[in-house]
């Protein structure tokens, strides 16, 4: 094959068409079931909609799925796979029911995310349909003016809200409470296909069961680094702050719009409305719990949940051998695939969606040339040397 190939469809087809004990590591971001009401796998949920809206986000990914991946994976193959922390369980589940023996549990810490709560006093108000007095206003960053709903959250500009006042005694009895907590991590499942034998035997007989713990050092030169920790940062100053210096013995993968956005320059532009799946001009648009200030005016690549290239590189070069294929059966834009080609490594990608299929073409298409002027440069540079160094 060539460095990389994408599949349209249902990963659990693509996957059946590959050949067993083929791929070397599956770096995976699936759905993470955040639909309303009980959590289910995807093989039970058959209606209802997930994140921003994403009927695709409707469920986790049952034991199917990972039982087919666990078939194409070679012996001693590591799966890293993230979730939502509230159903993380149910996928974790699903994965060691399939066969996976359950390595490690990784951490992904962030300081963009903005509570998705209900306002237990408004909503007392509301039923009672009585109308609140607006006392005053406040500035926030998660409540981004609504002509900047389609912006960036890190492009955004701190924006103002009314403050009310409760307009019943029972509103006021519960005035300062909500229903859910700011979110500030995602979890990252570690797990491995069972091994032939030992570590040493089955390195020598696949090339797989061992993490690359030197390639995944941390500060300093190779050997001399701290450890690869199961704890990842995106360098916000709500990470930083807490942790002070100590934030510099954990991988840092810092997110920008410029990331999300590279290779995509030919692509059609969207905007926040295509993102969240909401009309345009709609109160659910303009409300930052809906999402809609997770984008900008204009964007290219409007998947919801992209993560940042240099964590996903960070994860492909601790699981992955030098030259494996990597597997991702949910790839979305394709932040796995463009990581995996930045780090040498081939290439499988599946999504439902044909947009996203379009923009994980273009963004690895663009780590190929990148790829490709670095090795150009590194030539160049030997050339040079040859040329005027020391006989």
């Amino acid at each position: 094959m060539s460095r990389y190939a994408l599949h349209l469809g249902d990963c659990r087809v693509s996957m059946a068409a590959m050949d067993a004990a083929s791929v070397d590591a599956i770096v995976t971001d699936p759905p993470y079931g955040l639909a309303s009401g009980p959590t289910t796998t995807l093989k039970d949920a058959t209606s209802g909609r997930g994140f921003m809206g994403k009927e695709w986000d409707r469920g986790v990914p049952g034991v199917t799925f990972w039982a087919e991946a666990l078939r194409v994976a070679k012996p001693g193959a590591y799966l890293l796979a993230f979730g939502g922390t509230r159903a993380f369980h149910r996928m974790a589940v699903a994965i060691e029911d399939a066969g996976w023996e359950i390595r490690d549990c990784c951490c992904w810490v962030y300081g963009s995310g903005f509570p998705k709560s209900l306002d237990a006093s408004k909503a007392i108000d509301r039923a009672a349909g009585a109308t609140r007095e607006v006392v005053g206003q406040a500035t926030s960053w998660n409540r981004p003016e609504s002509e900047a709903g389609h912006r960036a959250r890190l492009n955004a500009s701190p924006g103002t809200f009314d403050l009310t006042a409760p307009a019943t005694p029972e509103a006021s009895a519960w005035q300062g409470w909500g229903t859910a907590l700011k979110p500030a991590w995602e979890p990252i499942l570690m797990a491995r296909k069972p091994l032939e034998g030992t570590v040493a035997a089955n390195l020598l007989k696949h090339g797989t069961g061992a993490i690359n713990v030197d390639g995944c050092r941390i500060g300093a030169e190779v050997t001399q680094g701290r450890w690869p920790a199961n704890f990842m940062h995106d360098g916000s100053p709500e990470v930083l702050e807490p942790l002070g210096e100590a934030s510099r013995f954990f991988c840092c993968a810092k997110t920008s719009t410029a990331d999300r956005e590279e290779g995509c320059e030919e692509l059609a532009t969207s905007t926040g409305a295509d993102a969240t799946s909401r009309q345009e001009g709609t109160a659910g648009l303009d409300n930052p719990r809906a999402g809609a200030s997770r984008t900008r005016e204009v964007v290219r690549n409007h998947h919801p949940t992209v993560k940042p290239t240099e964590l996903m590189r960070h994860l492909v070069r601790l699981v992955t051998p030098p030259g494996g294929l990597v597997l991702d059966p949910f790839m979305g834009s394709g932040s796995t695939g463009k990581a995996a080609i930045l780090e040498g490594a081939r290439f499988v990608g599946c999504d439902l969606d044909p947009s996203y299929l379009e923009i994980a073409a273009a963004r690895i298409r663009f780590a190929l040339r990148l790829e490709a002027e670095e090795a150009a440069a590194a030539y160049e540079s030997t050339r040079q040397l040859s040329l005027f160094g020391d006989p």
